[in-house]
């Protein structure tokens, strides 16, 4: 009886040590790290690095050619947790009706907005929108919206341009000035652009530099040009 029982211990001892064994191996062979790149888009959230930060491109520039129909379409990614439509309730955030141009943190029938966004003070314009759906947390540390961000600049034109019509219609801000337009002229002598410009603004141009060179044969740098020049008018 005292061997069998032995010999049943032994043998449980050794399938534990064959047990414990096989886990360290597959531990080592299958060890699961997080991968660099995920396999599949998380719908509402951008890569680090992607979104997070100062927006990459001014919104003026955006809002002329965006679409407030695809701005909708983007929208849809904020509807789990705000409505749009007028006096409509507010959720897990508040109701977005006509909230362009109004003061940030603020109203809403008594949203609970968190300290970090009323902080920021202001009201929401384009730039300052533009601003929060590029990054919220960036825009306001402290915020309870867990949304990432859009890191598509052209998708925060759309939705901007779409929360604008809702309730709001502020007038679009002017797009900014493309690059200084090559000077006209550019092949003719600096003093000859300078009068020209000085006459044409009806300015004295008495103290316009002659930059020019004197032409080969000018009485200036040719005395016998000179001297004919002389027995010429007398």
């Amino acid at each position: 009886m005292d061997d069998r029982t032995n010999t049943i211990a032994g043998w449980v001892l050794a399938g534990c040590g064959a047990a414990l064994g096989l886990s360290i191996v597959g531990g080592m062979l299958f060890h699961g790290e997080r991968p660099e790149k995920m396999g599949y888009a998380i719908e509402g959230v951008v890569e680090e690095g992607a979104g997070g930060g100062a927006p990459d491109v001014a919104i003026a520039s955006l809002l002329p050619t965006a679409d407030a129909a695809k701005g909708a379409e983007v929208f849809k990614k904020c509807a789990a947790c705000h409505t749009i439509n007028q006096g409509g309730a507010n959720g897990i955030g508040p109701n977005l009706y006509g909230t362009m141009g109004e003061g940030i943190g603020q109203g809403k029938g008594g949203f609970a907005f968190t300290d970090a966004l009323k902080g920021v003070g202001g009201t929401w314009d384009f730039d300052k929108m533009n601003a929060w759906l590029t990054s919220p947390r960036k825009f306001a540390a402290g915020t309870k919206m867990t949304f990432a961000g859009l890191g598509n600049a052209q998708d925060r034109a759309n939705v901007i341009l779409y929360l604008n019509q809702q309730g709001s219609n502020l007038p679009l801000p002017a797009a900014p000035a493309a690059g200084a337009p090559a000077a006209e002229g550019a092949d003719q002598p600096a003093s000859a652009n300078a009068a020209e410009a000085a006459a044409e603004n009806g300015a004295d141009t008495a103290d316009i530099a002659n930059t020019g060179t004197a032409a080969s044969g000018a009485p200036s740098v040719d005395p016998e040009a000179a001297r004919k020049g002389a027995r010429t008018e007398q």
